[in-house]
């Protein structure tokens, strides 16, 4: 494992991001999320979970999970090495395909411009926004305590994404566009769905994950 030579996979990465939004139509809503048997061991049994969500409803309208070996281990900044390829089969197997997908991580708001959102969303062509309960690179200020209330992330002289607060005098949420689409348009999509804190795509995705591991 050579991590230089997947920082450049990053870089380049980062060069084919796709800032504006790039959809024909924006119906349905996906989320995306994973967890691990053994989060401390590798390798480890892993799950990953998608949702898909009709967005004027927010009605869930189709679910799936794969399950899988993961044999990278965790190294910050280098998440997609690790959670992505079990994604990516969950991507490919789902019947149903969502017109922009949510994933639980960052965007282009990462050291090298490719979050684990902007890699998936190069990956698989499709639009993604990076949606994350900590901030990983830049610097914000704390938005106002009222719903709907943000600030920019800047970071290296740009704005990688925003600090968005989902609900009154709750903790804020960090939002970053992944590919093929505006940081705009993703706050408001991102707004649109949160009836909680977390958007409900990836808030269902994950609970769909704990009734799996429930079972397990």
């Amino acid at each position: 494992m050579d991590l230089r030579e997947l920082e450049k996979i990053q870089l380049d990465c980062s060069k084919r991001v796709v800032l504006e939004d790039r959809f024909e139509k924006l119906e349905l809503v996906g989320g995306m999320d994973l967890t691990f048997e053994d989060i401390k061991k590798t390798p480890t049994r892993a799950w990953a979970s998608l949702v898909v969500l009709e967005l004027k409803s927010l009605r869930p309208i189709y679910q799936k999970v794969v399950e899988g070996m993961v044999d990278f281990p965790y190294i910050p900044t280098f998440l997609a090495f690790r959670e992505m390829p079990l994604m990516l089969e969950l991507y490919k197997e789902a019947k149903v395909k969502a017109d922009v997908y949510f994933i639980d991580g960052q965007g282009i708001a990462h050291p090298r411009g490719c979050g684990i959102a902007s890699h998936f969303g190069v990956e698989t062509n499709t639009p993604t926004v990076g949606v994350a309960k900590t901030i990983l690179v830049g610097k914000a200020q704390e938005p106002p305590p009222k719903r709907g209330s943000f600030s920019p992330i800047h970071y290296r002289g740009r704005v990688v994404g925003a600090v968005l607060r989902t609900k009154d005098n709750t903790a804020p949420i960090y939002v970053s566009p992944g590919h093929m689409i505006s940081l705009n348009t993703a706050l408001e999509l991102v707004l649109k769905t949160s009836l909680y804190r977390i958007p409900e795509p990836t808030r269902l995705a994950h609970n769909l994950l704990q009734k799996v591991r429930k079972s397990v």
